[in-house]
């Protein structure tokens, strides 16, 4: 089959798979309703390139983002209380986009919205009551990988269904 039709079924056939960890009858309540993270991380792979690349890019650049904004949301809860909700948070999340960008220099972070995908995806949960900050990052980081890895698998799969010339 064209690479185009297997890269589709391949994400087809594993998507559904990946929703089902979720909300399936054995899934995890500890990351229980995160699975739009897992489809970002997925999406996040192949922006960086897949295979190894991707992986390692989305597994480590949306983990940083998460950890930046889990550290925004405990400054603005915290030392940065003073200033008002709309304050506080606006300015940790502009600090946040301010460390993400200067992270950037490291090679493994260099993929810039890898760690706002990350960053965001943890204020998800927050934002939402869901999950205290600190509560939120652990769930994050297990869809993330998750759905960095089934990225991965669906790109070998796809190869695999692809017709060979």
């Amino acid at each position: 089959m064209s690479a185009y039709l297997a890269l589709a079924v391949s994400v087809g056939v594993l998507a559904v798979l990946d929703t089902w960890l979720y909300f399936g009858p054995g899934a995890s309540t500890a990351i229980a309703g995160l699975v739009w993270v897992s489809f970002i991380a997925w999406g996040c792979f192949f922006q960086s390139g897949a295979g190894t690349k991707g992986l390692m890019t989305a597994i480590l650049g949306m983990t940083f983002g998460a950890l930046v904004g889990v550290a925004a949301v405990l400054l603005a809860s915290g030392p940065l209380a003073g200033l008002g909700d709309p304050w506080a948070i606006s300015v940790t999340v502009g600090l946040g986009a301010f460390v993400i960008c200067l992270a950037s220099k490291i090679p493994q972070l260099s993929v810039i919205p890898a760690s706002v995908y990350g960053f965001a995806a943890v204020a998800g949960p927050i934002a939402l009551g869901v999950k205290g900050a600190t509560e939120a990052l652990l769930p994050v980081v297990i869809s993330i990988v998750i759905g960095a890895v089934f990225g991965f698998v669906s790109e070998l799969l796809a190869n695999a269904l692809t017709k060979k010339a």
